[in-house]
């Protein structure tokens, strides 16, 4: 039987460079899958396009999230309109390989609740971008996995696929950036359920500009990657745990208040 996985992509202003990246996509997945870009409002330059691409592929759907505008929100939104048993979050800027999409979807129909793509594994690699935030990346990603004993060196990338079962029962407490992917490995480790990678190499988009804003996520990625080390949790504990670093993650930041 085929294993029918859902892939959610936050876009924002995209305009015609999402047609590549949803191109690459549908020629990689061998599986059963849908993909469904998440957009913050109608007006987005990306909508149009996906409504033109949707004409002859009836596996895309294009919402527009009520959740707030943000990577986050788009992420929690599209995740809440899925049905399969497995969903893949990738960006919408190219910079992720598709062809690790089956491999990451087969080990959560394996058992897996979190399989990472990693840039800092044995045949990984990152490919530009800025030099500084690459550094915090590996550092952060390297040290939980040797240390924090996570089950993937690279913890921080948004390239991953869940059990949607497993969402289900931790929820997602990020309203902000693109630290979901840590966040949701925080909770894995915490519970000790069964994280996995797979290689993968990341290219920095050759289109657009990103949308990371280094300086105001920092301290957010701080706070999961600290809650990530400790004694196992029971979901309830995990639970109240995730609510208090949300609590000080959802403060909206200088920077964001001034947007």
């Amino acid at each position: 039987m085929t294993l029918a996985i859902s892939v959610v992509i936050p876009a924002y202003n995209e305009g015609e460079a999402i047609r590549p990246v949803l191109d690459r996509i549908f020629e990689a997945v061998e599986s059963d899958c849908e993909i469904l870009v998440v957009v913050d409002f109608d007006e987005d330059t990306t909508v149009a396009v996906l409504r033109d691409y949707a004409k002859s592929q009836p596996r895309l759907r294009t919402l527009v999230s009520t959740y707030g505008r943000g990577p986050a929100n788009a992420i929690r939104y599209g995740i809440d309109q899925v049905k399969s048993p497995v969903v893949v979050v990738t960006m919408a800027d190219g910079s992720d390989d598709p062809r690790q999409i089956d491999a990451l979807a087969r080990l959560v129909d394996r058992g897996v609740v979190v399989a990472c793509a990693s840039r800092y594994t044995s045949g990984g690699q990152q490919v530009g971008g800025p030099i500084f935030k690459a550094l915090l990346s590996r550092s952060a990603g390297r040290s939980l996995g040797a240390i924090g004993r996570v089950g993937t060196r690279d913890a921080t990338n948004s390239f991953k696929a869940y059990s949607t079962d497993f969402i289900h029962e931790v929820g997602i407490h990020s309203r902000s950036g693109f630290e979901i992917g840590l966040e949701l490995t925080a909770k894995a480790r915490r519970l000790r359920r069964p994280v996995a990678e797979v290689p993968t190499i990341w290219l920095d988009r050759t289109v657009g500009s990103s949308n990371f804003d280094l300086k105001a996520w920092i301290p957010k990625y701080l706070r999961w990657y600290r809650f990530a080390f400790g004694p196992q949790l029971t979901p309830a504990q995990v639970a109240e745990a995730a609510a208090a670093i949300a609590d000080l993650n959802n403060k909206p930041t200088s920077t964001e208040r001034t947007s």
